[in-house]
């Protein structure tokens, strides 16, 4: 399994994270993302709904300025969730994505852009809150915490029992691990809850977050182009049972900061940034690329044909010279390059 998760990244570095469309559907795909009943066999474990929140900020950008450089700082927070139809959150997982694009008072930017760009979760330790911080737990585990708290509560009894009014722990357990401002995590456990739906899993699946992030796409201004530190960020929820994939949420989002040759920051940073799946037709493969179908219905799409296979089938799925689905009844609904997705599964089923 590392092997292929291996291969498959390697796909996505050199293609570009799930870039480009080709060619038109020839029949209309499923709706994004398509609910299955939520009804079980007599005696099977309960129907339960997978949700996904991604939700990103550039807000801590800043020019460059004489003797200091500039930065585009990106943060994008993940929550994944299975809920019952009864609203209690079954399983919960919380991560991170920090990334940061320096540039000088030229505008010529100074981080290692092809460098990997590792979630909080996956840097552990490594992100700094117990070297640097004096904290007595890492990021990761004080998120663990609020995850583990939220599980058999609804929203409700989340928001009313998890934080103060300062957005910290208000439970006297979870404050004894989570020290950090919690507010803005519930915030997005209930997102996460109010995008669940029913996809095919059940009650005791296993759900993982992964994500696959780039900054390789940043450039240097160029004549009269600005330049742009630009994250791309692409994020599924998947659940398993026994090696097979019961249910797949997919999404993806496309920060950018721009600046000028003098390391001024032209992007107004206060303005939302949008995933794919918000922006919808707005993301424009339809307006802009001639294709039929937008990007978070082939999305949705590509994620109701891997529900019900293995990640080794899934890495196994066909493609053409561009990467493109070459299965007929894929192609019939998704034409843009799937090795993103592709490694986004084998990502999550190596967890």
């Amino acid at each position: 399994m590392k092997k292929c998760v291996a291969i498959l990244m390697a796909m996505v570095l050199a293609l570009g994270l799930l870039a480009g469309c080709s060619g038109e559907p020839v029949s209309a795909p499923s709706t994004a993302p398509a609910e299955t009943p939520s009804t079980g066999t007599p005696g099977s474990a309960a129907p339960v709904k997978t949700g996904l929140y991604v939700g990103a900020s550039a807000s801590e950008s800043k020019s460059a300025a004489a003797e200091e450089n500039g930065q585009a700082k990106f943060d994008v927070t993940l929550v994944a969730v299975t809920v019952s139809d009864e609203g209690v959150i079954e399983s919960c997982v919380i991560d991170s994505i920090p990334a940061t694009v320096k540039f000088d008072a030229s505008g010529v930017i100074t981080s290692d852009i092809s460098a990997e760009v590792p979630t909080k979760n996956e840097l552990g330790e490594g992100y700094g809150m117990k070297a640097y911080a004096g904290s007595k737990y890492e990021w990761n585990e004080q998120v663990a915490a609020l995850a583990a708290y939220a599980v058999g509560k609804t929203v409700e009894e989340l928001k009313s029992g998890a934080v103060d009014e300062t957005g910290h722990a208000a439970d006297a357990d979870l404050a004894s691990t989570a020290t950090i401002y919690l507010g803005g995590y519930v915030s997005a456990i209930e997102a996460a809850v109010n995008n669940a739906q029913h996809l095919g899993a059940s009650s005791g699946d296993k759900l993982v977050l992964a994500s696959l992030n780039s900054v390789g796409s940043s450039k240097n201004p160029e004549g009269d182009k600005a330049g742009t530190a630009q994250l791309d960020a692409d994020v599924t929820a998947v659940t398993m049972n026994g090696g097979v994939i019961t249910s797949c949420y997919i999404d993806s989002v496309q920060a950018k900061v721009n600046f000028d040759t003098t390391g001024t920051i032209t992007t107004d940073l206060s303005a939302p940034i949008l995933t794919k799946n918000e922006m919808g037709e707005g993301y424009g493969l339809k307006a802009y690329a001639g294709s039929k179908y937008e990007w978070n219905e082939q999305a949705a799409a590509f994620a109701a044909y891997v529900t019900g296979k293995t990640a080794e089938e899934v890495a196994g799925i066909a493609v053409n010279e561009k990467t493109a689905p070459a299965d007929a009844d894929l192609a019939a609904s998704v034409t843009i390059s799937i090795a993103g997705f592709q490694a986004l599964i084998a990502k999550a089923a190596a967890q």
